[in-house]
């Protein structure tokens, strides 16, 4: 507990310093967490067994979440640096005499170099934003990109919160009520559902308020927040059953108490995609 309070007291308020100022503050801190997580992930990758370019894949990582930081005209950017991927990492895979280790090559180092690239989309958020109403709350403090950011982390951090204390403190009387226990075990052996109906619940008021301080109608969150919420949950379940097949605990050792990189973003894989979706296509 003491190397968690230190190991927060430490990172938070790099995080948020870097939320407030924004701009390339936002996208430098992104692309350095980036890089470290996409490195994690070819980690775990090969104690999985699948054989990856390491190089290629962190370059495509990092080239995703760079394409979201500097928004261009160009249309299907991010599908085109795929598409690079795919051509490079086929080529490289090559040389492995093994056409089926070429093959494991091929599909695993694109498919850790784009589960990673997705943290790019809390920038693409942010972009994309509409931007936050005079009238509202945070009106004359901060602008769309950076308010709607912030909004993300906090529904997020809602959700891991809430599972967590709710999960702690009512799950086995909650699972002696309903028979409702424990979920995907073999993943999780602490997800509990009570777990998951309070995480849902508190990110669905916290992403509430946040869309009232931003000039958001509060009631898209009851459309949104459930969903955000279940996709913040696959999220950590995704990197688990990734940590489980390479047979490791954390991503790495980087922070003291937290595990690595990748284990504090797995989250927000994502949910990013889920409300940069939402907020494009309903809010905007």
């Amino acid at each position: 507990m003491r190397e968690r309070a230190i190991s927060a007291a430490i990172f938070v308020p790099v995080l948020i310093v870097a939320l407030l100022l924004g701009g390339p503050w936002l996208a430098a801190l992104i692309l350095i967490a980036a890089g470290v997580a996409s490195l994690e992930a070819m980690r775990l990758l090969l104690a999985a067994g699948y054989p990856v370019l390491v190089g290629l894949g962190v370059v495509l990582t990092l080239a995703i979440v760079a394409d979201a930081a500097v928004p261009v005209d160009l249309a299907g950017s991010s599908a085109i640096l795929i598409a690079v991927a795919v051509i490079l990492a086929a080529v490289g895979a090559f040389a492995r005499l093994d056409p089926k280790e070429g093959l494991a090559t091929w599909v695993a180092t694109v498919f850790g170099g784009v589960y990673v690239g997705m943290l790019g989309f809390i920038l693409r958020l942010g972009h994309g934003a509409p931007d936050v109403p005079a009238g509202a709350p945070l009106g004359s403090a901060l602008d769309g990109a950076r308010a709607w950011v912030i909004v993300l982390v906090l529904a997020v951090w809602a959700y891991d919160t809430g599972a967590y204390l709710i999960g702690k403190t009512f799950g086995q009387r909650f699972g002696e009520a309903t028979g409702l226990t424990k979920f995907l075990t073999h993943l999780s052996p602490s997800k509990t559902y009570a777990g998951l109906f309070g995480g849902l619940a508190a990110t669905t008021i916290v992403l509430g308020l946040g869309m009232w301080l931003v000039g958001a109608p509060p009631w898209h969150a009851l459309l949104i927040g459930p969903i955000l919420g279940l996709a913040a949950q696959a999220g950590d379940l995704a990197e688990s059953m990734l940590k489980r097949a390479a047979g490791m605990k954390d991503s790495s050792q980087l922070i003291p108490g937290h595990g690595g990189i990748l284990d504090r973003v797995d989250s927000f894989l994502f949910a990013a995609p889920v409300l940069t979706l939402y907020v494009l296509t309903v809010l905007r």
